[in-house]
């Protein structure tokens, strides 16, 4: 782990009088490919700020089942994170990387320091929370009005727009887990995709095709 920080994504977010500090007191992390981030039940001392990579953030339903929240990419953090920092209480969520990953881990002890002495911070701290409330919002809406198959076009469709690529490298059974569906109801779904010539299925891989976007 190295504590060289490189700003340059955040140019565009913060003053440079906060990129200063942000090299100065974050810390540099990488993480690979389904390495955990922040677990259930743990304290969280510090809010990411995601450099490179796509990080997945899940919560267990009353159920016991894994649901997806919602996913976090280059330059944006997790509003779960910071009000677990803010109010030091224990995690509600679990955040895993969904590829090779590059954050800026803030400490705690910075969060509100910034939301007083800098306007871009407050105005990134109240963007992303804005942004994650919308996710959660289609994310109950997916669930409570529509159909699977939908929510599973829906679900390929934010993957992509995350990752920026059509190869969708996730298992049924992980689709099936952030779904909270089984895993042989995505394998009848996914199929079907693939025989109206949507997608191609691989081992734990899975191709859009141009005619996925219709």
């Amino acid at each position: 782990m190295s504590n060289a920080i490189n700003v340059d994504r955040l140019k565009d977010l913060f003053e440079p009088a906060l990129l200063q500090e942000i090299k100065q007191f974050g810390t540099w992390q990488s993480f690979k490919e389904n390495d955990l981030i922040m677990d259930y039940g743990k304290y969280i001392r510090m809010m990411p700020i995601i450099i490179k990579g796509t990080v997945k953030v899940l919560r267990l339903d009353e159920n016991g089942n894994e649901i997806l929240l919602y996913y976090l990419s280059s330059s944006e953090s997790c509003s779960m994170a910071y009000s677990c920092c803010i109010e030091a209480k224990k995690s509600e969520v679990k955040a895993i990387a969904e590829d090779d990953l590059e954050l800026i881990a803030i400490p705690h002890v910075k969060l509100d320091e910034w939301l007083c002495k800098y306007p871009s911070w407050k105005n990134y701290i109240m963007r992303s929370f804005n942004e994650r409330f919308i996710e959660l919002l289609k994310s109950i809406e997916s669930i409570a009005f529509h159909k699977l198959d939908e929510r599973l076009i829906a679900y390929l469709k934010e993957k992509q727009r995350h990752t920026g690529s059509s190869v969708i490298k996730s298992s049924h059974y992980q689709i099936a887990d952030e779904l909270a569906t089984s895993r042989v109801v995505i394998s009848r779904l996914l199929k079907q995709l693939e025989n109206s010539k949507k997608i191609i299925l691989y081992r734990s891989e899975i191709k859009l095709l141009s005619s996925f976007a219709d």
